[in-house]
């Protein structure tokens, strides 16, 4: 039994170029803690997938081809993650990653299709290739094209091939990545990794304020703030910390924030960071510059 195709919106808008100091390219990356409880009911939490969908919707209208959406795996992929990472002895047991991430990226697909987006769920496998001699080979030609065209590509965890040969999992956090170079429009490239968490706590308390900035070369400096969480199949926030400052080492600047349900909706994510609502605390993730007014490192004291 195959799952019916939504019929196709209609053609989206031309492009428009990015005002300044707004982001060329939006990779959104909507965790999978804010989709599904992953410790207790295993279950997906669709409701939320839907209005997250809603609110998905508004901005592609606002800013045809300039997203990609990546989403978590939640409950569906991080119970088989870590399968897989106990299955040392089958070097091609990744590629059971694939079915749910898959039901993951069709959930997602279905829910902005009805709403008039043009989403193509795509399986990054086909992205990322780690040749015998260590070389990585991106092809995102077919996500520019899906931009270039108005349309949203949904990326999400994946396996892949390794310079051995194996597979490995491809974090969701690891995925933005991928596509760092497939913008169509000019200006920067923001990561923005939503989340049930507002950025890196500076201490082990929920309720503590968030680191405002970090620089990705200086990871050191925060591992001390980081939580333990051995049922997170990716690491849990220092695995997406990593993720993060790597592409933020490529000149993307990232950001973690909590992912809010509530009438603001995400236009903000579009805005300068200064421009942001004061009621929405981050971890900005990114090189400092000359011109930054950013915290300095004393903010971990």
């Amino acid at each position: 039994m195959t799952a019916a195709v939504p019929p196709a919106p209609a053609a989206s808008p031309g492009r428009p170029p990015a005002p300044d100091r707004e982001p060329g390219l939006l990779v959104l990356k909507v965790g999978g803690s804010l989709l599904s409880d992953k410790r207790h009911s295993g279950e997906t939490d669709h409701a939320a997938v839907d209005e997250y969908a809603a609110m998905v919707a508004e901005l592609v209208a606002e800013h045809p081809g300039r997203i990609v959406l990546v989403t978590g795996g939640g409950a569906l992929c991080h119970p088989v993650g870590l399968r897989i990472k106990a299955a040392e002895d089958d070097p091609y047991a990744a590629v059971a990653l694939t079915e749910p991430a898959f039901r993951m990226r069709w959930a997602w697909t279905t829910a902005l299709r009805a709403r008039g987006v043009r989403a193509v769920p795509l399986q990054t496998t086909s992205m990322l290739n780690e040749l015998p001699d260590g070389t990585v080979v991106t092809e995102t030609g077919v996500v520019s094209r899906l931009l270039s065209e108005g349309a949203l590509p949904v990326l999400s965890s994946d396996c892949v091939v390794t310079a051995a040969g194996t597979l490995r999992i491809l974090s969701s956090d690891d995925v933005p990545g991928v596509v760092l170079d497939a913008a169509v429009a000019p200006g920067p490239v923001r990561v923005v990794a939503l989340t049930d968490v507002p950025g890196i706590h500076l201490s082990q308390d929920p309720d503590s304020p968030v680191l405002p900035h970090l620089d990705p070369d200086d990871l050191a400096a925060v591992r001390r703030l980081f939580w333990d969480d051995a049922w997170d199949a990716t690491g849990a926030m220092e695995g997406k910390v990593e993720a993060l400052a790597a592409h933020a080492r490529r000149g993307a600047e990232c950001v973690i924030t909590r992912g809010d349900r509530g009438p603001g909706g995400l236009r903000h994510l579009f805005a300068p960071l200064d421009a942001w609502p004061h009621d929405v605390p981050r971890t900005l993730i990114r090189r400092r510059t000359s011109s930054a007014a950013e915290p300095s490192r004393e903010d971990l004291a």
